[in-house]
């Protein structure tokens, strides 16, 4: 296999067939030693995250399946922290789409003057680019288009799967007494041209409140999984 990307979470490998190899680590974004899926670098290591996000992922990617939406899920390896999924080309050289339920983190530092913490974001969907040197800025729809990294169509589609999906796990998460506050997803490009969710869906790229108060990653994990 050929290591084709070395991320903070999770290194990529390219089996040569079609299909990529995810390595999740037990790495974790955040700073100063404080989870924040919103950080753009690793803040700490936590021993068998990795299996734990690709548990998750994995969980996740299945519910998403047995409600029709398509993803670049092929099949996972837990004990090995791998999993196996369709070879996709991302939107320019990464696009993260932010669903939010509430203000809290990098929106409510961005816009104070006029939110308030926890005030609720209908179907609010928001774009960032990956971009370390420049802190992963968000972008707007104009500039999205202008600088050629979607399509009007395609950011449509983006934004209607997004909405689809965190309406699903918004849903699945309240029966389990859990309040999904933010969730950052990936989308891709398969070889034949199809747009699919890909990337992980785990408790390192979302904040989840329980009884108002916010909930470690593990704490997530081990609460969804439980059933």
């Amino acid at each position: 296999m050929n290591l084709i990307y070395k991320g903070k979470t999770k290194d990529v490998y390219d089996h040569g067939d079609g299909t990529v190899l995810l390595k999740f680590k037990d790495d974790m974004t955040g700073k100063d030693g404080v989870f924040d899926p919103g950080e753009n670098q690793v803040g700490l290591t936590v021993a068998g995250m990795g299996r734990q996000n690709l548990l998750l992922t994995d969980f996740f990617y299945k519910l998403l399946e047995k409600h029709g939406i398509r993803t670049h899920f092929i099949s996972s390896d837990i004990d090995r922290a791998e999993m196996v999924v369709r070879a996709c080309r991302p939107f320019g050289y990464g696009l993260e789409v932010i669903y939010r339920n509430y203000a809290v983190g990098s929106f409510l530092r961005r816009y104070g003057l006029y939110a308030t913490e926890m005030m609720p974001l209908p179907d609010y969907v928001e774009f960032t680019i990956k971009d370390d040197k420049r802190q992963d800025p968000l972008i707007t729809q104009d500039a999205l288009i202008v600088l050629g990294i979607l399509t009007a169509d395609e950011y449509l589609i983006l934004v209607d799967q997004t909405r689809k999906i965190a309406r699903l796990l918004t849903s699945f998460m309240k029966e389990k007494g859990l309040d999904l506050i933010d969730i950052k997803f990936e989308f891709g490009k398969t070889r034949d041209g199809e747009i699919v969710l890909m990337d992980e869906i785990s408790s390192g790229s979302m904040r989840v409140y329980q009884n108002g108060k916010k909930l470690e990653p593990e704490q997530v994990s081990k609460i969804i999984l439980a059933a």
